[in-house]
C-alpha cells in the first residue's frame, strides 16, 4: 500500500517598519516560530522591502505570509496600518502566496521587555528587536491557528 504524505511547508512572519523589516519563519509543521533576521533599509522604500520578502519567501518555499498589522487599543487602524496595507498590496501583486494580517498589538513592546529582562544591551536590542517582534507575531498566529 502506498501512503501519501502531505507536503509540509513553512509560514513567514513579518514585522514591517518604515526602514526595517523583522522576519520570522515557522518550522515545517507550522507549530513553532523562530526569528530569521532583522533587516535595516537606508530609505523607506516599499519596493525594496517587497523584493527582499520575495527572495526570502522563494528561498524558504513558504506557503503563507503573516504580516503584523498595528491596531490601536480599540482595534482601529491608524496611519501606520495604512502603510502596512500599501506594502501588502504591492507585495501581493508580485507574488502568488496568500498573505494574511495578524494583530501585532504590543509585539514590539513584548520584544523590548523580553530583551530587557534578558539583560541584553541597548545596542544589541536594537539589532534583534524587529526579528523578535516578527517571531512573536508569527508564534501568536500559529497558536491561534492551532485552537
Amino acid at each position: 500500500m502506498i501512503e501519501f504524505v502531505k507536503k509540509k511547508s513553512r509560514i513567514l512572519g513579518l514585522d514591517v517598519g518604515d526602514k526595517s523589516l523583522g522576519i520570522a519563519i515557522s518550522d515545517v509543521s507550522c507549530k513553532i516560530a523562530r526569528g530569521l533576521e532583522g533587516v535595516k533599509f537606508f530609505k523607506n522604500s516599499i519596493e525594496e522591502k517587497v523584493e527582499y520578502v520575495k527572495k526570502v519567501a522563494s528561498y524558504h518555499k513558504v506557503e503563507k505570509i503573516v504580516v503584523g498589522l498595528p491596531v490601536n487599543l480599540k482595534g482601529g487602524e491608524g496611519y501606520q496600518a495604512e502603510k502596512i496595507h500599501r506594502f501588502v498590496e504591492d507585495l501581493s501583486s508580485k507574488i502568488s502566496i496568500p498573505i494574511v494580517f495578524f494583530d501585532e498589538r504590543f509585539s514590539s513592546v513584548a520584544a523590548e521587555k523580553l530583551l530587557k529582562e534578558a539583560k541584553v544591551s541597548l545596542n544589541k536590542r536594537k539589532k534583534v528587536r524587529d526579528k523578535l517582534a516578527a517571531t512573536i507575531i508569527l508564534q501568536n498566529y500559529l497558536d491561534t491557528e492551532k485552537s
